[in-house]
């Protein structure tokens, strides 16, 4: 078992922590290998481990590591699927950001998870990946969402006016801010602070959820996630964008139709097998909380 290290070079709070667990591992045997950017970063602070366990490339990295762990928050979570999710290889995020919903293994406790790790003791989740593309001309540089693609006004501009339609039928034309099309992944994120429901991982479903619409009687909409979503813009000469998990994709430059459907792979996330979603929902959520007197 070799341990691929990544995460994100720009949080200060994490090099003492990473720097620990480099000894941990150098210390118990355990075989890894770090990231260049990470290592890079690692040098600027005197933290540099041996050279042999510095991957050169990003290629190289994937293709020399079993288990990822990503060390950051959700938001780096995210970047480490965007980078290597297509690869196959298992996830864990460790938890050094805010509410930790996709990292949710804390730093002080991953000693005890590495052990479970290299023991094989842990559950591997696959989760759905969307895919964006356009009806013609160039591709997306952000082709794929483990959370949701979002298409929303940008600056000024007034409301957009968007026409979607579903494995080729006419489903509406929304007149709003925009739109989220999210994953049950994604189903507590950008989506959940509009009143979009809660989807349980695994349940086969993609939800379209208006960003503040004209019409009250406009709500998000749970479809089968062999759905194939078409969106077009017939403002186009407003200024909108594109995101995919929150990273702008582009602009107007492409206008057009852009259809969004279920991805070839899957990304594999890791739990263990004292966590469950519910579990997750009631602690990041406070679900049960009582306020203290």
């Amino acid at each position: 078992m070799r341990f691929g290290i990544t995460g994100n070079p720009g949080k200060d709070s994490l090099w003492k922590p990473l720097a620990d667990l480099i000894q941990t591992f150098d210390q118990s045997g355990y075989s890894y290998v770090l990231h260049p950017d990470m290592a890079a970063v690692l040098h600027r602070h005197d933290l540099l481990p041996s050279p042999g366990n510095v991957a050169e490339s990003d290629q190289a990295f994937i293709d020399s590591a079993d288990i990822l762990l990503s060390f950051g928050g959700d938001g780096t979570l995210l970047n480490t699927v965007a980078a290597f999710g297509g690869a196959s290889k298992p996830i864990l995020g460790v938890n050094h950001g805010r509410l930790g919903f996709l990292a949710n293994v804390e730093g002080a406790g991953l000693e005890e998870r590495l052990k479970q790790l290299d023991e094989g003791d842990f559950v591997v989740e696959e989760r759905l990946v969307l895919e964006a593309r356009r009806a013609s001309g160039p591709a997306l540089p952000v082709p794929c969402a483990v959370n949701e693609f979002t298409i929303q006004r940008s600056g000024a501009a007034g409301l957009l006016t968007i026409r979607v339609r579903v494995d080729d039928v006419e489903m509406n034309t929304y007149w709003a801010d925009g739109l989220i099309i999210s994953t049950p992944t994604g189903s507590t994120a950008y989506s959940l602070a509009l009143g979009g429901p809660i989807m349980a991982p695994g349940c086969g479903s993609i939800l379209i959820t208006p960003i503040a619409p004209h019409s009250l009687t406009v709500r998000p909409v749970v479809l089968p996630e062999t759905a194939v979503i078409e969106l077009e813009v017939l403002d186009a000469d407003r200024p909108h964008i594109v995101t995919s998990d929150g990273i702008s994709a582009e602009g107007t430059s492409h206008p057009g139709p852009i259809r969004i459907s279920r991805a070839a792979h899957r990304v594999k996330l890791i739990r263990f097998k004292d966590q469950d979603y519910f579990s997750t929902l009631r602690a990041k959520l406070m679900w049960g909380a009582r306020k203290a007197h």
